[in-house]
């Protein structure tokens, strides 16, 4: 009985099967995966911005596609559209490039060839953004400017990729001139003419740095044209020695001041400086240029910065008035008569209001070394040999 029974339930199965053989096999709907493919893919990581972005239907239509990216805490909603035919989403022309450092959430419902509907939730994040590197110059846009005038960009990150950053910089003049860049260390690129400006050219600096590699994971963000006018010369050679500056411009002698420079403790850098910065009036105090608390002098008056290491021309009014021309008597400084308040008449007033960013000061006879070329614009300190073999690109 049975094997009766277990032969009557083997030919009801080979009936079946072979009534489902003629028919064609049952198909299980497809799963929300295998319905919805979703680029990039779910859990993807460090995508980067160029990846495509996008939704399909293997069959069947889209039904429904949104799109969030979420960044610093806020949430956007990704404009796009479903195709006429609903197999594919794809974002805006606007929303094409993926946004770096930013969590992607994709929610979409379809349905398929038999109207069954399925929803699936995938996510994906792009790479951090990147560090950003800008170049701060000077001098500045439209500014006319001395004949010995560097113009110096200094990077707010360290630049390992120099030559990348130095072929998405452009320095012309007109009238035409050779000028050569030279990096003093990784923050810092600097530009010259082999001889000082000749009056009247006209400087123009490309920055072309939007995209630009200069160091891994740090790109630039500028895209920038400025320019800068040369005007008269005006050169001043101080002589520690015999305590004065003879002031030339344009190759003539228009004034001779007597002066105090820095004492045989503390004497001031030989060479040629230039002027950096002007203040009507600033602070000097000593601790901050590695000296003790000799001197806080809250109201120094007529102000030229020649070096980064704190080298002024300034007017001084705290000293006897026989000292000019007789003593040096500073901490290193250049110091020309002047009253408390500033006498735009003194020869420290005079001096300042005919002076340009710039202008160069020759320091001669202090028995000091000569300043270092990155100290301040001091470049002119550095032969043209040594100044080309500063490029990246040399």
């Amino acid at each position: 009985m049975r094997n009766s029974a277990l032969k009557c339930s083997l030919a009801v199965l080979c009936v079946m099967g072979a009534l489902l053989s003629g028919c064609g096999a049952l198909v299980e709907p497809q799963t929300p995966a295998q319905l919805i493919e979703v680029t990039p893919r779910d859990g993807a990581r460090d995508v980067t911005a160029g990846s495509p972005l996008r939704v399909t239907a293997t069959e069947g239509r889209l039904e429904k596609v949104q799109v969030t990216r979420r960044s610093r805490g806020a949430g956007r909603e990704v404009p796009g559209s479903i195709s006429p035919d609903g197999r594919t989403w794809r974002p805006a022309e606007q929303a094409r490039e993926l946004v770096l450092g930013s969590k992607y959430r994709v929610d979409v419902s379809a349905l398929d060839d038999e109207g069954r509907r399925a929803a699936r939730h995938t996510t994906f994040t792009t790479k951090a953004q990147p560090r950003r590197f800008i170049g701060f110059f000077t001098p500045e846009h439209r500014q006319t400017v001395g004949t010995g005038m560097i113009l110096s960009i200094r990077f707010n990150r360290p630049i390992t990729d120099r030559e990348a950053v130095e072929r998405g910089i452009r320095v012309s003049a007109s009238p035409q001139v050779k000028v050569a860049p030279h990096w003093f260390g990784a923050t810092r690129l600097d530009f010259r003419p082999e001889e000082r400006w000749v009056p009247g050219t006209r400087v123009t600096l490309d920055l072309r740095l939007r995209g630009v590699r200069g160091a891994p994971d740090v790109y630039g963000v500028q895209s920038k044209r400025v320019h800068f006018t040369v005007g008269r010369d005006q050169h001043s050679v101080v002589d520690a020695r015999s305590h004065t500056m003879t002031v030339r411009q344009n190759g003539e002698i228009v004034s001779q001041v007597p002066v105090t420079t820095g004492s045989e403790k503390n004497p001031t850098y030989t060479g040629d400086m230039v002027v950096s910065e002007k203040f009507e009036v600033t602070r000097m105090n000593a601790r901050t240029v590695g000296f003790g608390g000799e001197y806080d002098i809250d109201d120094v008056p007529h102000a030229m910065r020649l070096t980064e290491s704190g080298t002024f021309l300034h007017g001084n009014y705290w000293a006897p008035k026989r000292t000019f021309g007789r003593e040096n008597v500073s901490h290193g400084c250049i110091g020309l008569r002047d009253k408390k308040g500033g006498d735009p008449f003194s020869p420290a007033g005079t001096f300042f209001r005919n002076s340009l960013i710039g202008d160069v000061v020759t320091v001669r006879n202090s028995g000091e070394r000569v300043v270092a070329p990155d100290n301040g614009l001091s470049g002119w300190n550095m032969p043209w040999s040594a100044w080309t073999a500063g490029s990246a690109l040399t």
